[in-house]
């Protein structure tokens, strides 16, 4: 069983880094094929795919968010940490880890953590 445990502040200044880390337990990060998701959803509105980054280390991330937009991993801990930069208070959500795979066309998530809130305000 695969567990994901985001932690984080849970409050954080406009124009500052937003940094999480997602620990992963009961799977290794770098066990082929699977991609390592941060995905958040804001107040009132849907799920929003932040980025990746994948079993080979490799990252993608949300086009409309990619020049704000990072993620790393430390394998000997298991844990990878993303992060957004400049952040407004349109970036207030709860931000989740989750684990998942690809199909041909097709992407799926089988693994979430239970999410964390992020508040942007000064």
């Amino acid at each position: 069983q695969v567990q994901l445990q985001e932690s984080g502040p849970g409050l954080v200044k406009p124009s500052q880094t937003l940094s999480l880390t997602c620990t992963v337990s009961g799977g290794s990060i770098t066990a082929n094929f699977y991609y390592w998701s941060w995905i958040r959803q804001p107040p009132g509105k849907g799920l929003e795919w932040t980025g990746v980054i994948a079993y080979s280390g490799s990252t993608y991330y949300n086009p409309s968010l990619k020049s704000r937009t990072s993620i790393s991993r430390d394998t000997s801990k298991n844990q990878f940490t993303p992060q957004l930069s400049s952040v407004t208070p349109e970036d207030t959500a709860v931000y989740y880890c989750a684990r998942a795979w690809r199909s041909t066309n097709s992407w799926y998530i089988d693994y979430w953590g239970q999410g964390t809130q992020v508040t942007v305000s000064s």
